[in-house]
């Protein structure tokens, strides 16, 4: 039987469908074509969710969507899915960036050719009957400087064949650095204002965001070059469509190219709708048979892998956590999963701060999925949250308030390997620890005691004054409750004031028990949990 259900709500290629179905741990269903309220009644009953640009996944469906665990993007872009909402609901959202890199690239570079020579109304008008050689001169792109807005996949390969045809590239990204500048042989801009400060042609390639919406207004494009010409196979949005058709009937702009509009599709209001120095395609970017099969197949393995095997690949609202990840942060996991959960018992309620700290050959790694682990365990049990994961435990925290920080530890110890863990409350802090003897996790430190114990199991932690007789009434507790002793681990504190007792039981002690022990003389703290 199939322990997870997949819709298909776009049309993909059918090798990546057929990817999916040959999953036996998966059943698959295509429904294309879903008005919004059909796609709220569905989804539901599904685990997975296949898309391209069509379906929008909405706040309204991640609500409906109760056990939705990731979504896949056929494509680049993400703006159709509410990415706060997937995060709040702990759902994976997962891109494909390199599937139509080539053919996006190729599509944007077209227009720019088609835009320089005129080729659309020169194509018309040999249609119409006409030889008009006169209304069509265009311009040479050789020597001209082209900016590019966005150094990612698709950038870099536009600018691989704009230095081709002898362009002098500009770009600017705020990842991009100096020396990879350097090495992709384009000109370093510090703001998008000075790439586009007399470029005579303009490429985009960025996602739109609220601080990207309208990039192209009407003073950005005042500063290029007049003449100049306008490419944008990115997002809609991201070009002010009036501010353009202005700058066209003014002069400034020689022209404008679209692949993507701020309304999909454009309706009779599209300001640029009937100007003439202007290319417009469908959204035909990622549109060759090479990246819909690309981008099909790939979302396809992304989310029956993250299904099956928990790999995560090109996600968007979490670290990845592909083969190789887990090889190097996947022994460390359970441990910090455990040490989130056993603190959650031991500290004071309400605590203001997490603080994860690393010591020895685990601090070399990527730490954040680590972090995230035991930030999981740790809310997971504190709050009370059953749908808490590694994509929302950074924002439920935020939400309640604490405040997650790394740190290289300082706490005394003989392991040349550690991760300890901190909940801060104002002056109070307790903190626990683990490390590994070879490959077996245990925890060394509990809330101030050095102590040695497995990171799972079912467990029964004594805090009492250190006097003669408390393990033996413990123990002897146990026995009458026939609870029995896996393994023990005792600390006290230098001073001898203050001692611990962690016990691993085999099965659940009795409220009854707890209470007797709670009530014993010299007992401070008694704590049931498992972890």
């Amino acid at each position: 039987m199939p322990t997870y259900r997949v819709l298909v709500s776009d049309p993909i290629s059918e090798k990546g469908v057929a990817a999916l179905r040959a999953t036996p741990e998966l059943a698959v269903d295509v429904k294309t074509g879903l008005k919004p309220e059909e796609l709220l009644a569905i989804i539901g009953e599904y685990h997975g969710l296949v898309i391209r640009s069509q379906t929008k996944v909405t706040p309204a469906v991640f609500a409906a969507a109760k056990n939705l665990k990731a979504i896949g993007r056929a494509g680049v872009g993400v703006d159709n899915i509410d990415r706060a909402s997937a995060t709040e609901h702990g759902v994976v959202v997962m891109n494909t960036p390199s599937g139509n890199t080539i053919s996006t690239a190729e599509h944007a570079f077209t227009l720019m050719l088609a835009l320089a020579r005129n080729i659309p109304q020169a194509h018309a008008s040999i249609i119409a009957g006409k030889w008009d050689r006169k209304s069509f001169e265009g311009i040479e792109l050789h020597g001209k400087r082209l900016a590019i807005i966005g150094m990612g996949r698709i950038g870099t390969e536009f600018a691989k064949r704009a230095q081709a045809f002898g362009m002098i590239v500009v770009a600017y990204d705020p990842f991009l650095t100096a020396t990879r500048a350097q090495s992709l042989k384009v000109e370093l801009a510090e703001s998008a204002n000075d790439a586009l400060r007399a470029a005579d042609v303009v490429t985009l390639h960025i996602p739109l965001t609220p601080e990207t919406k309208h990039l192209l207004n009407a003073e950005r494009i005042g500063l290029m070059n007049p003449g100049a010409l306008i490419i944008n196979c990115a997002r809609g949005g991201l070009v002010d469509e009036a501010a353009a058709r202005a700058q066209l009937d003014a002069g400034h702009l020689a022209g404008i190219a679209l692949d993507v509009y701020e309304t999909e599709p454009p309706t009779a209001e599209f300001p640029l709708l009937d100007a003439k120095k202007c290319v417009f395609t469908p959204h035909l970017g990622a549109s060759t048979a090479e990246a819909q099969e690309n981008v099909g197949t790939e979302v396809a393995y992304q989310i029956r892998d993250f299904l099956v095997s928990g790999e995560v690949r090109n996600a968007v609202n979490m670290p990845n956590l592909d083969s190789l990840t887990l090889e190097s942060v996947g022994p460390y996991l359970n441990l910090a999963n455990s040490l989130g959960k056993l603190l959650s018992k031991i500290a004071p309620e309400q605590c203001a701060a997490l603080r994860v700290s690393y010591l020895g050959p685990v601090s070399e790694l990527d730490t954040e999925l680590i972090t995230r682990t035991v930030l999981t365990g740790y809310l997971a049990s504190a709050h009370n949250q059953a749908q808490v994961n590694l994509v929302n435990a950074p924002a439920i925290a935020k939400a309640h308030g604490i405040d997650v920080s790394e740190a290289t530890t300082a706490l005394a110890t003989n392991c040349t390997e550690l991760i300890e863990v901190s909940a801060i409350k104002g002056n109070d802090i307790c903190t626990v620890a683990g490390t590994f003897f070879g490959s077996s996790a245990r925890i060394v430190h509990i809330a101030g005691h050095f102590v040695e114990t497995n990171p799972r199991g079912r467990f029964l932690f004594v805090e009492n004054d250190d006097r003669p007789g408390i393990v033996g009434t413990v123990g002897t507790s146990l026995g009458n409750a026939a609870v029995n002793i896996a393994n023990m681990a005792l600390s006290r504190t230098s001073d001898r004031s203050r001692a611990v007792t962690v016990i691993e039981v085999d099965s659940e002690p009795p409220a009854s028990l707890l209470a007797q022990l709670r009530g014993t003389p010299g007992i401070l703290r008694v704590l049931s949990f498992e972890l």
